[in-house]
């Protein structure tokens, strides 16, 4: 018994020696006491920072997530209406990996202290009110992936030693009072645009937002004058020596596209004029996911949908990826979808969002490479044993929420998913929800406030004026989140649900009537044991009550939902909208809603 007793005692004591290393001299968490700095500084005029300065640990905290280790590794209050400045205490939380303030009132100077976090990937400072320069120390953060600044006034020179940053891909200044000289960024998406001393008209090479920009012919016009002419005269003599090369190939040209009539090859190299792939993807070989994924081998299928398979599969450096390997090449359906997963894939950087690792492209291929998620999709996790806890369920609605809002809210133009289901959210190695698969996602600019289309997806999670009418809008992705609340809670899908419960209607007609006889027991996962709480799963299904309204302008938006999932504002919400329930109820739409029965997938064109 002795032995045990020791490495009880051990461990004790090591536990005891990690919780000193937190503590201040005061014997306060000093990551709570940075904090509680940054709230000092900040103006919280919706209340959203219910953050108590008196505990000891402040990853149960709203906005802040935590590692395994039990340290703050993101802090993310976006578009909450927050003014003040930011506090140079955030230097003290030294584990930081992502710090995402956008669509704020904030202002004052970016703390040059940021430039001491060593792991920070993602800066997301922008939509904000910030003056002064870009502090020179963030060329330190060897990690830094995702910088976006724009839509400030900022001023004076982006700083040259930002050049350093070897693993920055995406970098937006746009909109602030810069001036030149500009660095040449590594970043394969690199935005100047608006800055007047640097673009004025938006016309000048490089402020297409998608490479660097240099100035060494803009701020010389004679040199400006000479090269031009230079080229001219290349481009005259190169021309003649081509004409009888265009003659000889477009022969063959036709042959070759007559022969590949049923073929479209999308070039992203021809697209950018680089030859790499834009957001600084890696072009892989097929040879090399060939070998990886053992020549596709039927074993290594973990995925299966109208796009094709997903392969599991190991590159040469013991990476672990996920390769979507695309079927129906021939048509024009199957390239679009390939094509605007990753236009948008690049687009949207977020920490609830699938990243891309990179793409291959060849006459007979397409391909995609993503990272592997070891811990599978939500769809299969539900039915998995163990069961997901009701802490992790709760974890993925608000990560998968915060997903979604990024798309909405922060992307520009804004991004509207179209199929959110439990099957397209992955869960990463910490337990953080991932929403994936952007084939059927669609570009919206901001003054739009629809689109038509004909209907794809999975009945049952499609809003009832998308399977009418073909409008989709971010209100469609509210929906589709609103029934995936219901399958959290429930653990069933609604082909499931109509099975097992043997209701006529809907699923969420069903989760109204259980709302309305306080009878929400009977909604809960018979896999959770009554280990789950109370408080919060009342505070859900409003949420997917609320999320689920027939008419989409009565639903609320992500904001709204991310605000309510961590304890804000539900109450008020259910009340102001309790009128348009009844009205909806006095207008026939639970009928409306009923045929929203099983779900089977939908194709045709885009």
């Amino acid at each position: 018994m002795e032995k045990p007793i020791f490495l009880c005692a051990a461990a004790a004591l090591l536990s005891l020696s990690c919780t000193a290393a937190l503590l201040t001299p005061n014997g306060i968490n000093y990551e709570v006491q940075a904090l509680m700095d940054i709230k000092k500084s900040l103006n919280d005029p919706h209340g959203v920072l219910q953050w108590d300065q008196n505990s000891v640990d402040p990853c149960p905290w709203t906005m802040v997530a935590c590692s395994n280790d039990n340290l703050v590794i993101t802090l993310a209050i976006q578009s909450q209406g927050l003014t003040g400045t930011i506090s140079s205490g955030i230097g003290n939380l030294t584990q930081l990996k992502s710090l995402l303030l956008q669509g704020n009132k904030i202002s004052g100077h970016i703390p040059p202290e940021l430039g001491s976090l060593p792991e920070l990937g993602e800066i997301d400072l922008s939509d904000n009110l910030l003056t002064g320069e870009i502090p020179s120390s963030l060329s330190h953060l060897e990690n830094l992936r995702y910088l976006r600044l724009n839509n400030n006034s900022l001023t004076g020179a982006i700083p040259m030693a930002l050049c350093n940053l070897t693993r920055l891909s995406f970098l937006d200044v746009a909109y602030n009072n810069l001036q030149g000289p500009v660095p040449r960024i590594l970043a394969k998406r690199f935005n100047v645009l608006g800055n007047p001393m640097i673009c004025s008209s938006g016309n000048e090479s490089g402020c297409n937002g998608n490479s660097s920009l240099s100035l060494d012919n803009a701020q010389n016009p004679k040199a400006s004058r000479k090269q031009a002419s230079r080229d001219v005269a290349l481009a005259t003599a190169s021309s003649l020596g081509c004409i009888s090369m265009l003659i000889l190939g477009l022969g063959f040209l036709l042959c070759w596209k007559n022969k590949h009539s049923k073929q479209i090859f999308f070039d992203f190299a021809e697209q950018n004029g680089e030859e790499m792939c834009p957001g600084n993807l890696r072009r892989f070989e097929l040879v090399e996911l060939q070998r990886a994924t053992n020549n596709f081998s039927k074993r290594n299928i973990i995925g299966k949908g109208g796009f094709g398979h997903v392969y599991k599969g190991c590159l040469q450096d013991g990476t672990a990826v996920a390769v979507k390997r695309m079927k129906d090449l021939g048509s024009t359906d199957g390239e679009i979808q390939f094509k605007t997963e990753v236009e948008i894939v690049s687009l949207a950087v977020h920490r609830n969002l699938l990243g891309l690792h990179g793409l291959c492209v060849t006459p007979t291929e397409r391909l995609l490479v993503y990272p592997y998620m070891s811990n599978g999709n939500i769809a299969s996790r539900l039915k998995a044993k163990p069961s997901l806890d009701w802490a992790t369920r709760k974890r993925i609605a608000v990560g998968t929420a915060r997903g979604l809002l990024y798309l909405h809210e922060q992307c520009d133009p804004k991004i509207i998913h179209r199929d959110v289901k439990a099957a397209n959210i992955l869960l990463d190695k910490c337990g953080e929800a991932v929403l994936g698969d952007f084939g059927l996602a669609k570009l919206l600019d901001r003054q739009d406030s629809h689109f038509t289309t004909a209907v794809r997806g999975t009945v049952g999670h499609i809003a009832p004026e998308y399977l009418c009418t073909g409008q989709s809008s971010e209100k469609t992705d509210v929906f589709g989140f609103g029934i995936l609340l219901v399958e959290l809670i429930t653990g069933q899908t609604a082909l499931e649900f109509s099975k097992s419960t043997n209701q006529k209607g809907s699923m969420i007609d069903w989760v109204k009537k259980i709302d309305r006889d306080k009878k929400l027991d009977f909604l809960v996962d018979k896999e959770l044991e009554n280990e789950y709480n109370r408080v919060e799963l009342e505070e859900m299904v409003k949420v997917a009550i609320l999320c689920t309204q027939y008419l989409p302008r009565r639903r609320p938006m992500m904001a709204e939902v991310v605000r309510m999932l961590e304890g804000d504002g539900v109450a008020e919400k259910w009340i102001a909208s309790s009128l348009d329930r009844d009205s909806d109820l006095a207008d026939g739409s639970s009928s409306k809603s009923s045929f929203l029965v099983q779900p089977i997938e939908l194709s045709g064109p885009r």
